[in-house]
C-alpha cells in the first residue's frame, strides 16, 4: 500500500491483480485498485474530480479524466474517510497509475488538487 497526504487529506491505494478477468496470450492484464480517502483536516471536502495517468511498461501511457470517483463525489467530514474499488487495463503485465483529484472545502468552496501517489501493477509471477 502507499500513502500521500495533501492539504490534510490522506489518500491510500492497494493494488490486486485479477487473473480472472485477464488474458495474457492477447495482452490483456486487469487489476483492481482500492482507494482509501481520509479527511485529516479540519473541514468538510467534497471530491469533484479525478486525473489519472496510467502507464504500461511499454512505454503506452493514457490519461483518463472524468467527474468524481465510481459514479460518487462524495462529501467527506473530519475524521471520517471514503472507500472506493476500480480497475485498469494493461497490455503489459506491470505498469503504474498516479494522479490527482479536485476536492472542494466546504467551508469557502475553495479547489485545491490532492495528489494520488504513484503505485505499481504488477503480475504476482513478476514479483519472483
Amino acid at each position: 500500500m502507499v500513502t500521500t497526504i495533501t492539504d490534510g487529506v490522506k489518500v491510500s491505494v492497494e493494488t490486486i491483480y485479477q487473473p480472472e478477468y485477464s488474458n495474457p496470450g492477447n495482452d490483456h492484464f486487469m487489476f483492481a485498485y482500492r482507494v482509501k480517502i481520509e479527511n485529516m483536516g479540519d473541514y468538510a471536502v467534497q471530491l469533484l474530480a479525478r486525473h489519472w495517468y496510467i502507464f504500461d511498461s511499454n512505454g503506452a501511457k493514457r490519461e483518463v479524466e472524468g467527474e468524481g470517483v465510481v459514479g460518487q463525489q462524495p462529501m467527506i467530514e473530519p475524521g471520517q474517510s471514503h472507500e472506493y474499488v476500480s480497475g485498469c487495463n494493461l497490455k503489459t503485465d506491470m505498469g503504474s497509475m498516479k494522479g490527482e483529484y479536485q476536492m472542494m472545502r466546504l467551508m469557502d468552496n475553495s479547489i485545491f488538487n490532492v495528489k494520488i501517489p504513484e503505485f505499481y501493477l504488477i503480475t504476482p509471477y513478476r514479483m519472483n
